[in-house]
């Protein structure tokens, strides 16, 4: 799994790694009708994004599906606002790191770490 620490980052890797792939296809012939990301916030405080494209709209992928069709290409292409995908991100999707390199929604009520966690996430 490869994070990244801004969103275009993530979605830059994740159309390389798309074009990897799919060798058939180059930048400008790609189709592409699933975008999926994924927010994290890691113990530190630190925000990093994953993001993965799709050729079609069945496949599951580590991250939340975000965007289809046409919207998804038009990431793909490099078509769009940072901006605009931040204020679509749902924060209670979000998965946050209770223990190192393991991601929940929320954190372990039931443990003494899970406790910490969840009182340092209550204060940012």
């Amino acid at each position: 799994m490869s994070m990244y620490a801004t969103l275009e980052e993530a979605i830059d890797a994740a159309r390389e790694l798309f074009l990897a792939d799919n060798p058939d296809v180059d930048e400008e012939t790609a189709s592409v009708q699933q975008l999926n990301i994924q927010k994290y916030i890691l113990q530190d405080g630190d925000i990093m994004w994953q993001a993965e494209f799709f050729a079609d709209d069945i496949q599951e992928g580590e991250c939340l599906p975000m965007l289809s069709g046409e919207a998804a290409q038009s990431v793909f292409d490099g078509e769009y606002e940072e901006i605009e995908l931040r204020q679509e991100w749902l924060e209670e999707n979000t998965l946050h790191e209770w223990d190192e390199g393991e991601f929940q929604l929320e954190p372990p009520l039931d443990t003494e770490e899970g406790q910490t966690a969840a009182d340092e996430w209550d204060e940012r």
